[in-house]
């Protein structure tokens, strides 16, 4: 069982970390803003469940094996970039609209929710997250070290859910500000995009640089 002190711990030092924007919480960004609250809550709950992917793969070890392969944690590297490049691309090509009224055409949430899932089972981040942050706090002498990274990994999940929903209810209230303001909503489509897609360049670039050492 994991002590209460480490476990409080545990969250204060996740939701530090979960408040720094990322990838996740850009592409939340953009589907709130774009879309409205409901998108953004789907694309929060889509980061979600790639969150409970990494918490099973770290608890059967996956991680580790992943990380212990450059050939394979190069391969998620540069998935995750493309992915992050190309979703970015998608995001400038497109002329979205704010109109959120019940007439105006309104994006699949099946697709936002499996996007969500993808951008961050392909965001190595969060397997460097699960495999260098968790262990800190699994204790070999307090029971079965898979299931406690299980309990970290729900906590963090959890908590997840939590700041990632803030980010799509703010950024969601946002919108009706930026649907009076269509000049502006369409520099965010733009400033959205080139964030994906310098996201996607550093991640490439930082693979590089880390495959060469």
């Amino acid at each position: 069982m994991i002590p209460v002190h480490s476990l409080l711990l545990f969250i204060s030092a996740a939701l530090v970390l979960l408040v720094i924007p990322g990838p996740a919480v850009f592409y939340i960004l953009g589907h709130s803003i774009g879309h409205g609250r409901k998108a953004g809550i789907v694309s929060a709950l889509g980061i979600g469940v790639g969150s409970i992917f990494h918490t099973a793969a770290a608890a059967v070890g996956l991680s580790a094996l992943l990380l212990s392969s450059a050939v394979a944690l190069g391969t998620v590297k540069y998935l995750g970039a493309a992915y992050l490049i190309y979703l970015g691309i998608q995001k400038l090509r497109r002329d979205e609209s704010t109109d959120l009224s019940a007439g105006a055409p309104q994006v699949k949430l099946s697709r936002v929710f499996a996007q969500g899932i993808v951008v961050n089972i392909l965001n190595p981040k969060a397997a460097l997250f699960f495999f260098a942050f968790l262990p800190q706090f699994v204790d070999t002498s307090r029971g079965s070290v898979p299931f406690q990274v299980v309990v970290l990994g729900a906590a963090f999940v959890l908590l997840g859910l939590l700041s990632d929903g803030a980010y799509a209810l703010l950024a969601s209230t946002g919108a009706g500000w930026l649907r009076r303001r269509p000049r502006v909503a369409r520099r965010s489509r733009l400033v959205s995009g080139g964030v994906l897609i310098s996201l996607g360049v550093t991640t490439a670039l930082a693979g590089s640089r880390s495959s060469t050492r």
